[in-house]
């Protein structure tokens, strides 16, 4: 296992009014979360990293707008979406219009 130290100034706890513990806990929440985006690593392991249950982490991916559900297109996920049955049809029920 892989231990990280670096040095955070004293201003930018004063700033954001962190305790170290809270400022640790940033740390490992962020590193995790830039794990996850941009290195495809599990939702697993990037919970341990951010000491988090799976559930909370995957709490933690919506409270940043990261989706757990990895798709490179639209035509991608209804393809999934048909073989688990989640779509029957992808025709709208109703069309928007604009309205003058």
């Amino acid at each position: 296992m892989c231990q990280i130290a670096f040095t955070i100034p004293n201003e930018v706890l004063y700033d954001t009014k962190m305790r170290d513990t809270e400022t640790v806990d940033f740390a490992r929440k962020a590193v995790a979360l830039q794990y996850y985006i941009k290195e495809g690593v599990s939702l697993g392991y990037c919970a341990q990293i951010a000491n988090m249950s799976k559930g909370d982490f995957i709490r933690f991916l919506g409270e940043n707008k990261v989706s757990v559900f990895q798709f490179d297109s639209e035509e991608e996920f209804l393809e999934d979406a048909k073989m688990r049955k989640l779509v029957v049809n992808t025709t709208p029920l109703i069309t928007l219009t604009e309205f003058p």
